[in-house]
């Protein structure tokens, strides 16, 4: 089981990559630990030096539209965010999640409010959103099999690192 614990950190819909981090700052640098203080600066100037570790995005739909960076995904787990909650992921976004270790999630997050206080568990059976703020549960489906093992281990190079070769995964 995987478990997660933070404040809600909210934001609206079509969060795209460039508002993740903004190109204009990837022209230095691709660095995560460099860019972190840049995170979505198009949104909110001062987000960034107002994150806590642990933190979780929270989010509408189209989360992570737009370029195919990864980028956007290892600025994100650089300012100690491991979780994002959206009503939606662009598909490369998401997998690119997964391959890196941050935990997308597919709920819908309308309920949730800023600062509110969440724990999230994961298994095999599905996902539990506990609003601890709200006093409300909000429940999504289980990830795959593959994908709960991506996560488990850290994302794919953990994961490949484990087990001694790309063939041995699965």
């Amino acid at each position: 089981m995987l478990t997660f614990a933070g404040r809600a950190r909210k934001l609206g819909d079509s969060i795209n990559t460039d508002y993740i981090i903004s190109s204009s700052r990837k022209r230095e640098t691709i660095d995560p630990d460099v860019l972190k203080q840049w995170l979505l600066e198009s949104v909110d100037p001062d987000f960034a030096a107002s994150v806590q570790p642990d933190d979780v995005l929270v989010a509408g739909e189209r989360f992570g539209s737009g370029s195919a960076m990864e980028v956007a995904v290892t600025v994100v787990l650089a300012a100690g965010i491991r979780v994002v909650l959206a009503k939606s992921f662009s598909r490369t976004y998401y997998r690119n999640a997964l391959n890196n270790g941050l935990v997308p999630i597919e709920i819908d997050s309308t309920s949730i409010a800023e600062h509110a206080r969440l724990r999230i568990e994961i298994d095999a059976l599905g996902i539990r959103v506990d609003d601890d703020t709200a006093q409300l549960r909000i429940d999504a489906a289980p990830f795959s099999p593959f994908a709960l093992k991506l996560l488990q281990a850290g994302g794919i190079v953990p994961l490949v690192a484990r087990a001694g070769d790309l063939e041995s995964v699965s």
